[in-house]
């Protein structure tokens, strides 16, 4: 354990899970990110990794997915994980994010993470090809860093993940901020510190494209280093992706060679009980996702496996939305009133069956490493929720609550309005079907929003809440949580971490950003054989790892 690669705080951490100050999935998270193998993580504990081996698969046959089938885009736009599932068959990613929370490299081989987190040395994969025969080089990794960076590209989020490689005048790569020290290396020099870069390259809108493709027809012309091609896709339909037994995988070797010869994602719609139709009938043979009371009918016919997230609801009001004329949300009184009208527990036990964790509504999760716990959990006062509205001149207004139809937000958001009525608060509902639901979801005056998992909630604080970020569904602006979120992103000690996030996550409660009821337990089933069907915190699915047991 003398490499001098391994970063000093890798060392400090493993300190901390022996002192028991530390969960072992926590200490993952951190070494990892900061360039440390799993092996060598684990063995920082003294204790062996878990064997790699990817049990032994038949080759070929078909394999039935059900998950929704949406319109493929550029996938520094992606918005769903269900995009990146489907994408992820030829376009693969720089690291992957594991179950353990620990990263693993994939189109890179390493890296090494500056002690001060200033610059990031990226070491590319020797050996692997695009689909199209030409190879995979420190150019291509350096294309897509200068993608991700510009800001003007319609829903690009990835540009507010890479602060520190922004030119703030420009809006694009600074210069000298990406550089190609050769074919195998790219060198990263950021503007300020940045710890979240390696978990960034994981998220599901960081698929890698070629130098010089632009993103815009994945579909139609899918050149990509992974071992499968799209078929037939209709999007609410079915979405099908083919074996590519023309291209030399570069995984073979590591992974062993994809098994299954057509594996189709089949779109049953967002209610769980088409799902459950399928399953009885034999029509398909794993789920993207199980919730509510379906988790137990599944249970009968099919297998289930499960695992911890910080996957999250929102009911949020948008401050900058206007109602006949006026921003009823702007008001910090009425969005506390509504937060202090409802009780997360009821909510969870209500709108998610109460397989989760009660949540704060401050959008830090208890697995995330810089979580701090408050002294007091969020105020449940249905009458000083009255009076706070009715202070605000508000008490007459009728709160539009809008939700997507489906097994968990729909009921969820229906608790929520019968506490707020409850409280003497008027509400109204509306319940949207998904097709339409998703085309504004970001512009609804006060609804409801699911967000995924991330492995630092640093990363959602800065994608969801800080000023003129794309999906900064709430309006939420504002200077000091601003200088907050930059100050925690530069600061590679999670402990040292946390002491910045008590006021990041106090703050979130005093504004009344949100309105955030519970984490999930994220539940798949499969039918019995499956291999790579496992539950991931993020939702994801890796083609290469599936097929039906030998």
């Amino acid at each position: 354990m003398s490499d001098p690669r391994i970063h000093p705080a890798a060392r400090l951490h493993a300190r901390e899970v022996a002192e028991g100050r530390l969960s072992r999935r926590e200490f993952l998270t951190r070494a990892t990110a900061l360039g440390v193998s799993v092996p060598v993580a684990y063995g920082l504990l003294g204790v062996a990794a878990p064997r790699a081996d990817t049990p032994a698969r038949r080759m070929g046959g078909t394999l039935r997915i059900q998950q929704d089938v949406r319109a493929l885009k550029d996938p520094r736009s992606f918005d769903w994980p269900q995009l990146s599932n489907f994408a992820r068959g030829w376009l693969e990613y720089l690291v992957e994010y594991n179950r353990d929370g620990s990263f693993h490299p994939m189109l890179l081989e390493g890296w090494e993470v500056d002690d001060d987190a200033m610059g990031y040395t990226l070491r590319v994969r020797p050996g692997v090809t695009w689909n199209d025969g030409s190879p995979f080089t420190a150019r291509d990794v350096a294309w897509n860093f200068t993608r991700w960076c510009d800001r003007s590209a319609e829903g690009n989020s990835m540009a507010s993940r890479l602060t520190g490689l922004i030119d703030a005048d420009t809006g694009a790569a600074r210069d000298g901020a990406i550089e190609v020290v050769d074919d195998l290396t790219v060198r990263l020099n950021l503007s300020e510190p940045d710890i979240s870069i390696i978990a960034t390259c994981s998220d599901y809108t960081a698929a890698i494209v070629q130098d010089g493709d632009d993103g815009q027809d994945i579909l139609r012309n899918p050149v990509g280093t992974g071992p499968y091609l799209p078929g037939d896709y209709e999007v609410g339909v079915r979405g099908v992706l083919l074996r590519n037994d023309d291209h030399d995988w570069w995984g073979t070797e590591i992974f062993g060679a994809p098994a299954l010869e057509r594996i189709e994602f089949i779109d049953l719609g967002t209610d769980q009980s088409a799902t459950i139709a399928a399953a009885d009938a034999g029509e398909i043979d794993m789920t993207y996702e199980t919730v509510g009371d379906f988790i137990d009918l599944l249970d009968a016919v099919m297998e289930r496996s499960e695992t911890v997230t910080a996957r999250t609801l929102v009911i949020r009001p948008n401050q900058l939305s206007e109602v006949d004329g006026t921003r009823p949300y702007a008001d910090v009184r009425v969005r506390r009133a509504l937060a202090m009208a409802v009780d997360n527990a009821v909510l969870l036990e209500l709108g998610y069956d109460d397989r989760g964790v009660v949540a704060e509504n401050h959008h830090v999760c208890p697995i995330h490493p810089e979580y701090a716990e408050l002294p007091e959990p969020p105020v449940f006062d249905p009458a000083a929720a009255r009076a706070l509205m009715e202070e605000a001149g508000m008490g007459d207004f009728v709160h539009e609550l809008i939700s997507i139809d489906d097994s968990w937000r729909r009921p969820t958001a229906d608790a929520a309005a019968a506490m707020l009525r409850d409280a003497g608060i008027p509400v109204e509902r509306t319940v949207l079907p998904g097709a339409t639901f998703w085309n504004d979801w970001q512009n609804y005056p006060f609804s409801t929003t699911d967000w995924g998992h991330r492995p630092l909630a640093v990363q959602s604080l800065a994608l969801a809440y800080r000023s003129g970020e794309p999906w900064n569904e709430s309006g939420f602006e504002n200077a000091e949580f601003d200088a907050l979120i930059a100050e925690a992103l530069q600061i590679a000690d999670a402990d040292a971490r946390r002491e910045v996030m008590v006021r990041i996550q106090t703050l979130m409660q005093e504004e009344g950003v949100v309105i955030q009821p519970y984490w999930t337990s994220v539940f798949r089933h499969h039918v019995p054989g499956v291999v790579g069907a496992e539950a991931h915190p993020a939702f994801e699915i890796y083609p290469y790892k599936l097929g039906f047991a030998a």
